[in-house]
C-alpha cells in the first residue's frame, strides 16, 4: 500500500493546541504521514500570542527542498507564513516542484487579536500564492479581509466566496462559525460554478483553539488520499465538529479542539 504523505507548512504553537501540532495530528488521524515545513516560532499558551519569531525565508525554502527532493508530498497545506518573503518563497517552490494540491489556510487573525499575517503578506499571499491554491480555506474575519468586505449572512459568504475566487484559488471554502446562528454552524464551498453548504450542530464551548487549522490540515488528508473536494470537506466538516466536541481545557484560557478523541484523556 502506497503511504500517503502530506506537507504542513507553518507556525509552531508551543500549547500544542493548533498550528503545525495541530497539522500533524490532523493529517495522522486521517491516516495520511504528517510532515513540517517551521516558518515562525510562537510564544503562546491559552491565553493568546506572547511572541512570534519568523524563520528566514530562506530556510523556509531550504525546509522545503529538504522534503521535495528526497520524500515528495501529495498534498501541501500552508498556515502561518507571516511576512511577504516568506509567502512569496512558499510560492515559488509550489510551482517549483508542481504541487496541485495547495490548500492554503490563510492564518491571518490569531484569536487573542494579534496579526499574524503582516499588511504587504497579505497583499503577497493574494497575488502569488492564492492562484496556485487548490482550495483557500477562510473563517469569515479573514475573508472579510480577503475580500475587503462585511460577512454577517449567507448570502454574504457566497458573494465574498465569488470575490475570492476571482483572486485564483480553484475552490473557496468560508467557514462560518463566527456567524450569529444559534444552533447550527454553517461553511460554504464554492467551486466557481456551484455553492456547497455544510451544516453541523453549534457546539456551546470555548474551547475551540485549532479548529482551523485542524480542518484544513484533515481536508489536505483527504484530498492526498484522493477525495474530491465536496466528499473531502463533508468529512473533515464531521471530524472538526468531533474534535471540537471532545475539546480539552487547558490552562485558564481558551482549551484546544481535540482530534484523537478518547486517546487522549484527563487525569482522574
Amino acid at each position: 500500500m502506497t503511504l500517503v504523505k502530506v506537507l504542513c507548512i507553518g507556525g509552531s504553537d508551543t500549547s500544542g493546541g493548533a498550528g503545525i501540532q495541530a497539522d500533524l495530528k490532523a493529517v495522522n488521524a486521517c491516516g495520511a504521514w504528517g510532515m513540517s515545513v517551521i516558518t515562525a516560532v510562537t510564544a503562546q499558551n491559552t491565553k493568546g500570542v506572547q511572541g512570534v519569531f519568523a524563520v528566514s525565508a530562506e530556510f523556509v525554502g531550504k525546509q522545503i527542498d529538504a522534503i521535495m527532493s528526497d520524500i515528495g508530498a501529495d498534498a501541501v497545506k500552508t498556515g502561518m507564513l507571516l511576512n511577504a518573503d516568506i509567502v512569496a518563497m512558499v510560492a515559488d517552490k509550489i510551482k517549483q516542484y508542481g504541487m496541485e494540491k495547495l490548500i492554503v489556510d490563510p492564518v491571518i487573525v490569531a484569536k487573542g487579536g494579534r496579526y499574524l499575517l503582516q499588511t504587504k503578506a497579505r497583499q503577497t499571499l493574494v497575488k502569488k500564492l492564492l492562484p496556485l491554491a487548490l482550495l483557500v480555506t477562510p473563517n469569515i474575519p479573514e475573508a472579510e479581509i480577503l475580500a475587503v468586505m462585511e460577512i454577517k449572512t449567507i448570502a454574504a459568504m457566497k458573494k465574498a466566496a465569488k470575490v475570492i475566487q476571482d483572486c485564483g484559488a480553484k475552490n473557496v471554502l468560508i467557514k462560518g462559525g463566527h456567524l450569529p446562528l444559534k444552533k447550527e454552524a454553517i461553511d460554504i464551498l464554492y467551486d466557481g460554478r456551484e455553492f456547497y453548504e455544510f451544516y453541523a450542530p453549534r457546539i456551546n464551548t470555548p474551547h475551540t483553539h485549532g479548529t482551523g487549522c485542524t480542518y484544513a490540515s484533515a481536508i489536505a488528508a483527504r484530498l492526498a488520499r484522493g477525495e474530491e473536494i465536496a466528499e473531502a470537506v463533508f468529512a473533515a466538516k464531521e471530524l472538526v465538529t468531533a474534535a471540537i466536541k471532545n475539546s480539552v481545557q487547558l490552562g485558564t484560557g481558551h482549551g484546544s479542539v481535540n482530534i484523537l478523541g478518547d486517546l487522549i484523556k484527563s487525569k482522574r
